[in-house]
């Protein structure tokens, strides 16, 4: 190979130790072909075609479990007028710093101010109140997926922090009773730990402090991880609407009786951040690992060439990628980079299994199967491939998920004062001993310059509160968070 060549694979080369979290984040995403940052308007994104391809597949996982639980998918116009995002209060104050603004076109003013939808619950509970007239409307379990705009003051980060949200699965229930609004929100629950499961992550559920509750809300549970460089994240949220915004937007019902009663409502949504922390979480030094339902490509083949033996290894390549192709997400690769640098490439584009084919699999009608976690390779017979691969992806995925969970529990800490934290600080999330007043709450997050995360309401705390001495209540975990 021409050092000329050389230098032009070179550019392509990853090599950035993930324990260089932000740097190595940073720049897999654009050297794994998932986003091109180079866009003019900060926090807004270029999804290149394999990143998209990715971001479909989560999102197919979370459209599919919504279906299964009875959610029917719709659309809702991203332009809000300015009355009615403004009626219910709390939404307002909650969203008022970030919400774009529509005034006009480059050569008309509009007559009033249009809203570019943060979230949707306002055009949605507009629209609400004409479709729910009786108790035979209810429940009415909607979602979308749709991109929100908010213009976030704090610095942004790829996917994570952004000011265009384009995936954004929004579902939003109405129901007649408190019961029933609470059974939406076990729910919605149980969707979140399936969907978080399928991609092989961890995570605990916490119920938020009032302080940090959604605007609007009456309260709501968000799911966290850890990421690789210490910092807690939110993945997404259910959320116990009650009847604040029935009431804001007149969302009521007949009841059998003839009286009216205004609807009970829960909410809950994910974006791309979901694929943001499955990339940060499982990915090495080499680059990105995909679980298998979301990699983009699940099996790649690598043709090992020799002079005068091309035409065989070849056919027995394309052969193969026609018949795996019955199952799974498959490529030849047929670029005239080395061998070597093919393998690297595909590695850091996190694609679970890798066939490699030479002169000696075709002669002994076996293929060498390399799975991308663990780098281990095996000689397969063609006849048992099929079989083998299935086999891998399932194992990949465990053993994602394991080190997914050892990683998390591993960084969870259970103090009994204020002082115990200070030793704690960095990469961990820490329970703090809580007596569940918003005062103290609030004086163990000054004090510790932490956030809180949230609360277990089932998990009981036997230890005082770290900062009244009362009997604890709960334990209040906080951390350092994006």
């Amino acid at each position: 190979m021409s050092d000329e060549k050389k230098k032009e694979e070179a550019k392509y080369l990853f090599n950035v130790p993930k324990s260089d979290f932000s740097r190595w984040y940073e720049e897999i995403l654009e050297k794994a072909d998932i986003i091109d940052k180079r866009y003019p308007v900060k926090g807004m994104l270029v999804w290149k075609p394999y990143g998209f391809k990715a971001l479909k597949l989560m999102r197919r996982i979370m459209e599919e479990l919504l279906d299964k639980y009875g959610h029917q998918e719709a659309y809702f116009p991203a332009l809000i007028p300015e009355e009615v995002f403004e009626k219910e209060r709390d939404f307002l104050e909650g969203f008022s710093g970030e919400t774009f603004v529509v005034e006009g076109t480059l050569t008309k003013k509009l007559g009033r101010r249009l809203l570019l939808r943060p979230t949707s619950e306002t055009v949605m509970y507009y629209m609400f109140s004409q479709w729910i007239t009786s108790h035979r409307d209810l429940p009415l379990k909607i979602y979308q997926t749709v991109n929100v705009f908010r213009y976030e003051t704090e610095h942004t980060r790829p996917i994570i922090r952004v000011r265009e949200i384009m995936n954004f699965i929004e579902a939003h229930t109405a129901h007649a009773t408190p019961e029933e609004a609470e059974a939406q929100i076990k729910e919605g629950i149980q969707i979140y730990k399936k969907f978080f499961d399928r991609l092989c992550l961890a995570y605990v559920i916490l119920r938020t402090p009032k302080w940090d509750t959604f605007a609007g809300a009456e309260y709501n549970y968000d799911f966290f991880t850890l990421m690789p460089d210490g910092r807690a994240i939110e993945m997404g949220s259910v959320i116990n609407l009650g009847q604040k915004f029935a009431k804001a937007f007149d969302i009521k019902y007949m009841k059998p009786d003839g009286t009216y009663e205004y609807v009970y409502q829960t909410c809950y949504g994910v974006s791309e951040r979901a694929l943001a922390i499955t990339i940060s979480i499982h990915g090495d030094d080499r680059g990105i690992i995909f679980p298998s339902e979301i990699a983009p490509i699940q099996v790649i083949i690598v043709p090992v060439i020799f002079k005068g033996e091309q035409e065989d290894v070849m056919k027995k390549c394309l052969r193969l990628r026609d018949e795996l192709s019955k199952h799974f997400r498959v490529e030849v690769d047929l670029s005239e980079k080395t061998p070597g640098y093919k393998y690297y490439y595909w590695e850091m584009k996190g694609v679970p299994v890798r066939l490699e084919i030479g002169p000696r699999e075709v002669k002994n009608y076996e293929v060498t199967v390399v799975r991308r976690d663990t780098g281990e390779k095996r000689r397969v017979p063609d006849s048992a491939l099929v079989e083998e691969i299935k086999r891998t992806l399932e194992d990949i995925d465990r053993n994602l998920r394991k080190k997914a969970e050892e990683f998390l529990m591993s960084s969870i800490r259970e103090v009994s004062s204020l002082e115990e934290v200070l030793a704690h600080m960095n990469g961990t999330l820490i329970k703090v001993p809580w007596c569940g007043d918003d005062d103290c709450g609030m004086k163990i997050e000054e004090r510790t310059g932490l956030k809180a995360l949230g609360y277990d309401p089932e998990e009981e705390c036997k230890r005082d509160c770290v900062i009244c001495r009362r009997p604890g209540k709960y334990y209040l975990w906080i951390g350092n968070k994006y």
